[in-house]
């Protein structure tokens, strides 16, 4: 005769199972709420203080990425201010295990990126953002942070194409058309520049260096038609200044 399995064992592994989950939430409000400090701390310049409340984030939970990234980036300033070549070192290990456990954590691959590029290794830069592109084919991030390293190294033709790229897996990306109109502008074509910081306002409107750059080509004759524009001898488009970021 086939007995009834009794309710008491599954009971409990529900029981158990919730006190799980209210644990990891518990766990995860922890993390969160050191890494806010901390963030507050570095951004008051006290990087030791950051460090602290970064360390203990990641001792409250070891696999949130954001919190090996947090205490990267306060090292890397560390180490750079203070030349602390230790520093740098523990920044790097930390940048590798953010992305340990997000493989596609933007801000994490741009640290690390430019440690190495300051660190003379711009040849393992380029190749650790083309291995998350080659990983990530559907990441216009990946092609982003391409193009800000081709750009610096003032291979502006290849960042262009990034970009491009970029945008046609995510024509909205306000991140590529700011990068693009930026390089329009250093190359001298106004109109195209004004065009895409246009768009890019228009995904996200919280731009106020865009704005910037908007109103002076504008201001400039930039886009109008060409028999509304001033001659040449009274009027020239202002040339971009390098307060543009991406």
């Amino acid at each position: 005769m086939m007995r009834t399995p009794s309710r008491r064992p599954i009971s409990c592994l529900l029981a158990a199972a919730a006190a799980a989950t209210l644990q990891s939430g518990c766990t995860q409000m922890t993390s969160t709420a050191l890494n806010s400090e901390g963030v507050r701390l570095y951004q008051a310049g006290d990087y030791r203080g950051s460090l602290e409340k970064f360390d203990k984030a990641i001792a409250a939970d070891p696999k949130e990425a954001t919190s090996y990234y947090n205490m990267a980036a306060a090292l890397h300033k560390n180490g750079k201010l203070y030349n602390r070549p230790d520093d740098l070192q523990r920044a790097e290990r930390l940048y590798n295990q953010c992305l340990d456990y997000d493989g596609d954590h933007a801000d994490c691959y741009r640290g690390l990126a430019v440690l190495l590029t300051e660190t003379n290794r711009q040849d393992a830069a380029f190749r650790l953002l083309e291995g998350w592109a080659g990983r990530s084919p559907q990441n216009p991030d990946a092609r982003i942070e391409l193009a800000r390293l081709l750009e610096e190294t003032r291979n502006y033709p290849q960042a262009t194409t990034k970009l491009v790229e970029a945008l046609s897996i995510d024509p909205q990306n306000a991140r590529a058309l700011t990068a693009l109109g930026r390089l329009r502008e250093m190359a001298g074509d106004s109109a195209q520049a004004l065009a895409n910081y246009q768009r890019s306002l228009s995904v996200n409107r919280f731009q106020p260096e865009v704005a910037a750059r908007v109103a002076a080509l504008q201001a400039a004759g930039a886009g109008a038609p060409a028999i509304m524009a001033a001659p040449p001898a009274t009027r020239t488009v202002e040339r971009w200044n390098g307060a543009v970021r991406y």
